[in-house]
């Protein structure tokens, strides 16, 4: 795809307001954006800066994936942006020429130009007022894009610390649109509870099907949670109790809660298929370690209900990051605390199976597919205090080829070894969107 077609559907797309469905990237991101066909060359990997490591910064580094490049697989550009601020996730504008990311503790949000320099992103804009723009939403997590604006879940709020927060827009300037709160028991919002659920107010990630005007939320846990050690949290009772439990569906036009469902355990991330016929998602849930299923039925009624267990949930593997492959038929499942990957059969999502697992490390987090699935990246940090400690706390890039039956390992970058810090969301890049 050359610039003036990607110049095209992206104009065309936002003129619209009209998904591009057939012409979208892989699942992980917004429909919205427009396909990009071939080899991915760059992988952005959004990273933590650690005490006494390197400059001690997050960082946006940027890995070589270009097939004829001497330097695949190596670290061509790194770019600080002053002090630790729990680098988390991350997402590309729907244009694809702005990439979004946040920090967790210190809620400020980094736009890097990835156009100009594909394999140079710079630092176009820092948004320092996130919490007085959006009225307290504390630790910017999933940036959704779409048409003309970015919308932004967050974890908490600045008054307890908590899990209660909400949905905030911003436009593609970077100027704040709205803030809209997660439902809660007391202020349910028209939306419905099903089967007794209990809106509990709390956030995670966002992923929208807009064929049908739907947006569905998660729902993980406050500050006060995410930036406790692993370890303390696990034993602190009370704590323990501060995670959420349901899973909101929305109106994506109007922005209105719709029904909330109870998915309990910490559901985090949300997959659509992009299959046309496919009216369902996604997520697992970290605590409980179930896949579930939020779906339409056959009266055009959303439920939700669990359809697998992810390893055996009484060890607690922690399911983190998923990625549904572009025929819609598979589905990767990081597990945090054994570090493996696993691979589910999906063509039945009423009724998937797991056909394949593989250990990646002592710990792994984020996974990432290129767009023919051939190739399986791998990242491996959760939160800064959640990370495992000593000998077991390896912190990688790590890129697979995938046969349909193996993952062989390509490279590896040891992200403590380069001086680096801990990687986390990973993006991917290509110079040919903006080649004339």
């Amino acid at each position: 795809m050359n610039r003036r077609e990607f110049g095209g559907l992206s104009a065309a797309a936002l003129a619209m307001a009209a998904p591009f469905r057939a012409f979208a990237d892989e699942t992980c991101q917004s429909p919205y954006m427009p396909k990009i066909t071939g080899q991915e060359e760059f992988v952005y990997v959004w990273t933590l800066g650690v005490e006494g490591m390197g400059d001690e910064q997050d960082k946006m580094v940027t890995v070589d994936l270009r097939p004829d490049s001497p330097t695949r697989g190596e670290v061509i550009h790194s770019l600080s942006v002053g002090g630790r601020n729990e680098a988390h996730h991350g997402g590309f504008s729907a244009d694809r020429r702005y990439f979004w990311t946040g920090g967790l503790d210190t809620n400020r949000i980094f736009i890097f130009d990835i156009h100009s320099d594909p394999a140079a992103p710079k630092l176009h804009k820092v948004i320092e007022t996130f919490v007085t723009d959006s009225g307290g939403v504390v630790g910017p997590h999933t940036f959704f894009a779409l048409p003309g604006s970015m919308m932004i879940t967050g974890l908490s709020n600045q008054d307890d610390h908590g899990g209660r927060t909400a949905l905030v827009e911003y436009n593609d300037d970077g100027d704040y649109v709205a803030t809209y709160w997660m439902p809660t028991a007391d202020d349910m919002q028209g939306a419905v509870a099903v089967d007794g659920a209990v809106a509990d107010g709390y956030g995670y990630d966002i992923r929208a099907l807009i064929r049908k005007n739907v947006m569905l939320t998660s729902s993980f846990t406050g500050w006060s949670n995410y930036m406790m050690d692993f370890g303390q949290m696990l034993q602190d009772a009370e704590a323990m109790k501060r995670f959420g439990n349901s899973m909101v569906l929305w109106d994506l036009h109007t922005r209105q809660p719709r029904k909330v469902f109870n998915v309990p355990g910490a559901p985090l991330e949300v997959r659509f298929p992009w299959g046309p016929n496919a009216n369902y998602a996604f997520s697992t849930t970290a605590l409980t370690s179930q896949l579930w299923l939020i779906y339409e039925d056959d009266d055009g009624e959303w439920q939700a209900k669990s359809v697998a267990d992810i390893g055996n949930p009484e060890d607690i593997p922690l399911p983190v990051d998923i990625s549904i492959a572009a025929d819609d038929q598979t589905l990767w499942v990081n597990s945090f605390m054994d570090g493996k990957t696993r691979l589910f059969d999906i063509s039945d999502p009423h009724n998937p199976a797991q056909i394949y697992e593989k250990t990646i490390d002592r710990q792994v987090n984020m996974v990432s597919q290129s767009w023919d699935g051939k190739r399986v990246y791998f990242s491996s940090s959760l939160l800064a205090n959640w990370d495992k400690k000593g000998d077991d706390d390896v912190q990688y890039l790590r890129a697979y080829n995938w046969d349909g039956k193996e993952l062989v390992e390509d490279f590896n970058i040891d992200f403590y070894a380069a001086g680096l810090g801990r990687a986390h969301i990973m993006r991917f890049g290509s110079a040919a969107l903006y080649s004339a």
